[in-house]
């Protein structure tokens, strides 16, 4: 590494205003401790496109950064990993995001090359709609056939038998998943398929999915993590998958899951972070974290990647990128657990830092010891 210096849409537009205020309010925004070395004094813009999953702590780097070097202005939409990776695809953004890293075959049809980051990392949780049920347990046979619809309703005995001292009510579970392509759905997925036999060769993993329907079997679709927070709060009997941080702004109940070792582990930065040291990044910065060994792992965690460019054609859009990342690895790592996500080890921040030095000769990124 260098070392230079409806209802349920006016709820989803409330909500997505009550994130956006969140990301933009001053107790986030702490005092900056890393200089950014400018070469250049024009006004560079970025435009960036993809997951929701990191949406609100992107936008809330963003800001910040703008705040501490106005020439650095950075807009980030919340499209999906889908629709960001085939946007960075086809040129039309700056740089993408996107919970799945992606494939060899797709970064060959990038002409610019790629290079992937993983910048932040979070939980994917199961947020539920019972307001008299607190502390919920679920196996893995029981989430697993809620997903498949062979379990259909809350009083089921497969969730009764891991929470004996709760009463379940009779009703209907209504299954929120996500409508649009989504990488959150294939870290969800691909973990149920780690665990699940059945579910893989049934159902798989995949940004999208067939989810079963039929008879007595309620699932309903809704786009981006907002999405489908905004369905679960709005759905009595709902249960949905989302990432932690929208759950915990939305104020959603969720589920402790049962992990690897048996064990019932409730969704947290300190459960996450057990994950994430319980498995080594490759090199490439590219892996998935299907099911997480140790006692205190939560079973669902996931890094998110930002995809760059090697090259770009204005020098200085180059150096705006490293500078952007270099802000996100130092700085926007303290913005990270505040707003539910996981901060990355040392490890990865220098691993990352020294991938994405190779963007622009001009910028040298420095990560404090």
């Amino acid at each position: 590494m260098k070392k230079h210096t409806t209802a349920v849409l006016g709820f989803l537009l409330a909500f997505t205003a009550t994130i956006s205020f969140t990301a933009c309010g001053s107790t986030d925004r702490p005092q900056p401790t890393v200089e950014i070395n400018l070469p250049f004094e024009q006004t560079i813009r970025a435009n960036g496109a993809g997951a929701s999953f990191p949406a609100p702590l992107y936008q809330n780097w963003f800001r910040n950064l703008n705040a501490k070097e106005p020439q650095l202005q950075f807009n980030f939409q919340s499209t999906g990993s889908g629709t960001g990776i085939e946007r960075f695809t086809q040129g039309v953004v700056d740089f993408a995001a996107s919970d799945i890293a992606m494939t060899d075959e797709q970064i060959a049809q990038v002409k610019r090359g790629v290079v992937l980051l993983p910048m932040t990392a979070g939980s994917i949780v199961l947020a539920y709609n019972l307001p008299e049920v607190k502390d919920l347990k679920l196996t893995r046979e029981a989430y697993i056939d809620i997903f498949m619809g062979k379990i259909t309703n809350w009083n089921d005995p497969k969730i009764a038998q891991a929470n004996p001292d709760i009463s379940l009510p009779n009703q209907n579970i209504s299954v929120i998943h996500r409508s649009d392509g989504s990488g959150t759905t294939a870290v969800f997925t691909q973990h149920l398929s780690e665990i699940s036999p059945e579910w893989k060769q049934s159902i798989g993993s995949a940004t999208t999915v067939q989810w079963p329907s039929g008879s007595g079997k309620t699932f309903l679709g809704g786009r981006g993590n907002e999405g489908v927070t905004a369905i679960v709060s709005q759905t009595p009997g709902a249960i949905g998958f989302m990432e932690y941080s929208f759950a915990s702004k939305a104020n959603l109940s969720m589920a402790a899951l049962e992990n690897q070792s048996g064990q019932f582990i409730t969704p947290s930065n300190e459960s996450g972070s057990q994950a994430l040291a319980a498995f080594e990044l490759p090199e490439n910065l590219r892996a998935f974290i299907t099911d997480p060994p140790g006692d205190s792992s939560y079973p669902i965690v996931t890094y998110t990647w930002m995809l760059l460019y090697k090259q770009y054609d204005d020098p200085n859009k180059a150096i705006a990128m490293e500078a952007m990342v270099q802000y996100g690895l130092t700085d926007g790592q303290k913005q990270a657990p505040p707003l539910g996500y996981i901060e990355l080890p040392p490890n990865v921040v220098k691993a990352v830092a020294t991938a994405a030095d190779q963007i622009s000769p001009d910028f040298n990124i420095t990560i404090p010891e």
